[in-house]
C-alpha cells in the first residue's frame, strides 16, 4: 500500500538557500528527500530576500518574527520575546493553511522550538547542538518527539541530566546525489592537487591554527571561508575572518577567500581536492566531511564530536588524535598524499560510507521516527 503523503514544515529563523551553516543545509536535504518520496516540505523563515528573486511557494517569511542577520543568540532572544504571542498565532495559522501535519523547530532557539504552539501538527525538535537550557527546557517541554544528528548529541544531553530516553538519530543527508573523482583524475589530484578546506566563521571550526601550522606542507592550500545568519557575538565572525586572513599571509601557497560558496557548487569544489580537512574542535555531525566523502575525496580530521563515527575510525579517511595539534593534520596529510595504495582505498571506501546519507534514505528514517 502506499503511503499517505504528508505535509513537514520546517522551522528555522536563519534559514536561506546557500546559507554556510549546517542547520540549513540539513534542512534542505531532509525536505529534498520528503520531496522525492512525493511528500509536501514547506520551510519558515525569518530571512526576508530581495523581492526581484523568484518567489518560492515552499519558502515561506515569517513576518512577525522581526530580527537583523546577523544575529547573535540574545538579539533572537530578545526579538522572539518581544513578539511571542504574534508569533505563536502566526505559526498556527500557517500550519491550518498548509495542512502541516509535522512541524520540525530546528533548534530550540533559531528553530523557535522554545515558544512552539500547540496545533493539530506533531511537533518535533530537532537537535542539531545541544543550546542555552533557557531555550531547550520549554523547547523539550513542547516536543512530542526529539531527533538529534547523531549519538554525540545524545551524549551531551545526557551528560548534562537532560534524560534522552525515546530521543531519536536522523542524520543529516547530502544535498543531492553528485559525482565522484575517481580513477586516473583522482589519482592526477593526489599528485598534484592542492588541499581544501571549507568553513563558516566559527571559532570551534579552528581555521587559524590550522593555517598558522600550513607552512610544513609543500602543496597549494585553498580556502573557502562564510558569513552565517547566525554568530557566537556581536562582529565575531569578522574578527575570524581577519584572524585566517592574517594567518594565510604568511604562507606562500595559500589563498583565502571569503563569501562561501553556492550549495550546488560545494560537491564540485570538494571533489577537485588532493584532500579535505575539517580542522574542527567540535562537530556533532560533520557535514563538510560528509560532502567531501560523497566525491571520493578523503577526509583528515580531528578525533571530535562525530567525526570518527562518520569517517569509520579511519576507514573512510584520517582520524587524527586532538593532541596531536594541527601540525598532526598537515602530517597525516602529507602522509596520505604520499601513499598512493592507501589513498586510493581511503577514496574509493569515503564514497561508499557516504551512501548511507542520500535524501531519501535519510528521509525514510525521519519519517519512521516522527509517525
Amino acid at each position: 500500500m502506499a503511503e499517505t503523503p504528508m505535509t513537514v514544515a520546517f522551522v528555522l529563523a536563519s534559514y536561506t538557500s546557500d546559507a554556510p551553516a549546517g542547520m540549513e543545509r540539513a534542512t534542505a536535504a531532509l525536505a529534498l528527500g520528503l520531496r522525492q518520496l512525493g511528500h509536501r516540505a514547506i520551510i519558515i523563515t525569518a530571512v526576508r530576500t530581495p523581492s526581484d528573486d523568484e518567489p518560492d511557494e515552499d519558502l515561506i517569511v515569517l513576518d512577525s518574527l522581526r530580527v537583523t542577520f546577523p544575529a547573535d543568540d540574545d538579539e533572537l532572544r530578545s526579538a522572539i520575546t518581544r513578539s511571542e504571542k504574534s508569533i505563536a498565532a502566526d505559526l498556527r495559522a500557517l500550519f491550518r493553511r498548509h495542512q502541516v501535519d509535522v512541524a520540525v523547530y530546528v533548534d530550540g532557539l533559531w528553530g523557535l522550538g522554545r515558544i512552539a504552539p500547540q496545533s493539530r501538527a506533531r511537533s518535533v525538535l530537532a537537535m542539531h547542538v545541544l543550546g542555552h537550557a533557557e531555550d531547550l527546557t520549554p523547547a523539550l517541554h513542547r516536543a512530542d518527539v526529539v531527533i538529534a544528528p547523531s549519538t554525540t548529541v545524545l551524549e551531551q544531553a545526557r551528560a548534562n541530566a537532560y534524560d534522552t530516553v525515546g530521543w531519536q538519530v536522523v542524520p543529516n543527508a547530502l544535498l543531492g546525489d553528485h559525482q565522484r573523482r575517481a580513477g586516473a583524475r583522482r589519482a592526477q589530484l593526489r599528485g598534484v592537487g592542492s588541499v581544501r578546506i571549507l568553513a563558516r566563521l566559527g571559532p570551534e571550526k579552528n581555521v587559524p591554527a590550522l593555517l598558522e601550522a600550513g607552512h610544513v606542507i609543500e602543496r597549494p592550500i585553498e580556502v573557502v571561508l562564510a558569513e552565517a545568519g547566525f554568530e557566537h557575538a556581536t562582529g565575531s565572525q569578522l574578527a575570524e575572518w581577519h584572524r585566517c586572513a592574517q594567518a594565510a599571509a604568511n604562507l606562500h601557497f595559500a589563498t583565502v577567500r571569503p563569501g562561501g560558496l553556492p550549495w550546488h557548487r560545494v560537491p564540485p569544489w570538494l571533489a577537485n581536492a588532493a584532500a579535505v580537512i575539517v580542522p574542527s574542535l567540535k562537530e556533532t555531525f560533520g557535514l563538510v566531511a560528509l560532502e567531501a566523502m560523497s566525491v571520493g575525496t578523503p577526509v583528515i580530521a580531528f578525533d571530535v564530536g562525530n567525526l570518527p563515527t562518520l569517517i569509520g575510525n579511519g576507514l573512510g579517511g584520517v582520524i587524527v588524535p586532538h593532541f596531536h595539534g594541527e601540525y598532526g593534520l598537515w602530517n597525516a596529510t602529507q602522509r596520505l598524499l604520499a601513499d598512493p595504495v592507501r589513498y586510493t582505498a581511503l577514496s574509493r571506501a569515503a564514497y561508499y560510507r557516504s551512501r548511507d546519507y542520500l535524501p531519501t534514505t535519510v528521509a525514510q528514517t525521519f519519517l519512521k521516527a516522527v509517525r
